[in-house]
């Protein structure tokens, strides 16, 4: 089986545009989000670091593109309380924010030290963990950053949506836009030293045991509730915060929740979103969605849905047909699960060459 430097240049021919699509192939059916003793995991870093690795480490000789992967797995509100706002950790559930801040408290971020949050120090110790006990064949990646938008809205609470609408407020939600973006980019900069990463640069398992390497592009932005926005103030608010992440860190790779498709149009647009995940891709027409990506150069780096009964011979074939029609490159998450190693590699195999370009 591939070494991770073997993989490495496998994507780095990838991303030059060279060589056949890329699968992230399952051994198993996995939870994206494991809620078994939860709580005690988000607690202990130890007990974190030992949940993710066994969650990635069955990955390793297993037929894939993906890398196997672990990220201390902290919630969509890590960045926010990074900054001081507070949360809870209900049982059963992901961590959820608690009392939003005030427009000073807000405004006070920019000056908050951020090292000095019980989250922070649960992050570098899980790296630090992981560093030490040199499994290299595993790598580390970000936990959940969220995007500037989605943070704005944690931060701010739904009274965002009040004050995007009303002409009066477009300088607080200017003013909270700026705080947000430079937290978000010095949060993702602390989190990139922490792991020794270079700025565009990242290895990124997208909350799943395997991941993808991304040349130039050094983050993630996952901008949920940018779904709730009209075109024009997608075009306002969330285009202007996304490219900043090219002049820090080369590129940005984007995920949203629920159905949008001119906001995917529009992330599709922007030359520094190298790659997009839906989390709702039965909400699309597949077609449509690498045809979009084909016409703008965007890889779509996504689950992608299964017919019923489809096992994973006529799914690889179908979907693997579409991205040679379309002229679409993919690093597609599969939803089938091979049913012996054997099979995977037939599906590795499959994929390669029905996707390698003409």
């Amino acid at each position: 089986m591939m070494s991770l430097n073997d993989k490495l240049e496998l994507y780095n021919i990838f991303w030059r545009g060279k060589g056949p699509s890329l699968i992230l192939i399952p051994n198993r059916e996995q939870l994206l989000y494991d809620m078994d003793d939860y709580p005690a995991r988000f607690a202990k870093p130890e007990l974190m670091w030992e949940s993710e690795l066994k969650r990635s480490e069955g990955f390793i000789n297993w037929p894939t593109d993906g890398i196997p992967a672990i990220r201390p797995n902290l919630g969509v509100i890590f960045v926010p309380a990074l900054a001081g706002q507070t949360y809870k950790v209900p049982e059963g559930a992901m961590p959820w924010p608690g009392r939003h801040l005030t427009r000073d408290e807000i405004r006070a971020v920019p000056e908050t030290d951020l090292t000095n949050s019980d989250l922070w120090r649960k992050a570098e110790a899980f790296y630090r963990i992981h560093r030490e006990s040199g499994l290299g064949e595993i790598v580390a990646y970000q936990p959940d950053t969220q995007g500037v938008f989605d943070i704005a809205h944690l931060l701010a609470g739904d009274e965002l949506f009040i004050n995007i609408a009303d002409p009066n407020e477009q300088d607080w939600v200017a003013e909270l836009m700026n705080i947000s973006k430079e937290l978000y980019i010095k949060a993702s900069k602390m989190l990139k030293s922490a792991m020794n990463e270079p700025d565009d640069f990242m290895i990124h398992g997208h909350g799943t045991g395997q991941g993808a390497a991304f040349t130039g592009a050094g983050v993630r932005m996952s901008e949920d509730t940018a779904t709730l926005l009209s075109p024009k103030m997608i075009s306002e608010w969330i285009i202007p915060a996304v490219n900043a992440a090219e002049t820090e860190f080369g590129g940005v790779f984007i995920h949203f929740c629920g159905q949008h498709k001119n906001l995917f149009e529009q992330l599709c647009r922007q030359g520094c979103v190298k790659a997009i995940d839906l989390g709702n891709p039965e909400m699309y027409d597949t077609r449509w969605l690498m045809e979009t990506c084909a016409a703008t150069g965007t890889i779509l780096y996504s689950r992608l849905p299964a017919n019923p009964g489809e096992t994973w011979q006529p799914y690889t074939e179908r979907l693997g047909n579409l991205v040679n029609e379309t002229g679409c490159r993919v690093i597609l998450r599969s939803l089938v699960i091979p049913g012996t190693k054997d099979e995977a590699a037939g599906m590795l195999d499959l994929w390669h060459e029905l996707t390698l370009p003409q």
